[in-house]
């Protein structure tokens, strides 16, 4: 299943188990979103990322990645729930709508309980965006990543990664690159699933109109430096700024080179530039 516009909600299209690449563009009120998702390359099982694009109207718009954790078997259902629950907060009440924090909030408590009472052992990270106007603002649990890049190239904000390494890095006892190839890079310490989930809420930033925002799961991390995303999704128009970053990050996956990353891994990504 690439992508599932819920009928009964055409406010919601979801991706889940998208295990062909698949790229959708939506049209928001506050600008555009480009929607990417493939599991990775020579995977036999499904995709375990999901995403979705909750239009709120007037009141601006919510974009989701969600990752399942890796080697758990119901890795899939969590990150799809994970939306799922996100998106039906905030769109349960259209005739009296809750704020996009108080939705978002409130769908991933519901989520973690949901996983936690479900006797499975499905998990997943986070990286979601509210947009209100020109006004974005982060929640992540786990190693799914939030970027705002200015059209020369600047770094506005970053999410760290709730992970040994991300903390690391964060302290200055890592550098970017060296932390691309430490051995445990992947142990996450913080997922939606878990008696010990916390939400890590950023601080809003006022994008200027040629500003891009990515939300990415940790495939794009893993295989291709910050710097190199930056500059695949800087400038250009969205969708071909997307063609560039994901045919770089699937290259690089596909194809191992001395000095390089090469970290096979399902691949989800949405860029976001404001309406000009």
């Amino acid at each position: 299943m690439a992508l599932t516009e819920t009928l009964s909600n055409p406010q919601f299209p979801l991706y889940a188990e998208a295990n062909e690449p698949t790229l959708g563009v939506h049209t928001l009120s506050t600008g555009e979103a480009v929607v990417y998702s493939n599991r990775s390359p020579g995977k036999p099982t499904c995709n375990e990322d999901s995403a979705g694009v909750v239009d709120l109207g007037e009141r601006g718009a919510v974009l989701i990645v969600a990752d399942g954790l890796g080697g758990l078997p119901d890795g899939e259902q969590a990150s799809r729930a994970l939306v799922e629950h996100i998106a039906g907060s905030l769109l349960e009440y259209p005739d009296d709508p809750v704020p996009p924090r108080v939705g978002i909030l409130n769908g991933i408590e519901q989520a973690n309980e949901h996983l936690l009472l479900s006797g499975g052992s499905g998990a997943t990270t986070l990286a979601a965006v509210s947009i209100e106007g020109r006004e974005v603002r982060p929640y992540h649990v786990g190693d799914s990543m939030i970027l705002v890049v200015g059209q020369r190239g600047r770094v506005k904000q970053q999410t760290i990664s709730h992970s040994p390494v991300g903390y690391a890095v964060e302290a200055g006892l890592l550098d970017h690159a060296a932390a691309m190839h430490h051995e445990e890079r992947h142990l996450v310490s913080n997922v939606v699933g878990s008696q010990e989930m916390r939400i890590e809420i950023g601080s809003r930033i006022t994008l200027a109109p040629r500003d891009t925002l990515l939300l990415a799961s940790d495939g794009l991390f893993d295989n291709l430096h910050l710097e190199e995303i930056v500059e695949a999704i800087r400038k250009g128009p969205l969708e071909q700024a997307m063609q560039r970053l994901t045919e770089e990050a699937v290259e690089r996956m596909e194809h191992t080179r001395p000095g390089l990353p090469s970290k096979p891994d399902d691949l989800t990504c949405i860029l976001y530039r404001p309406a000009k």
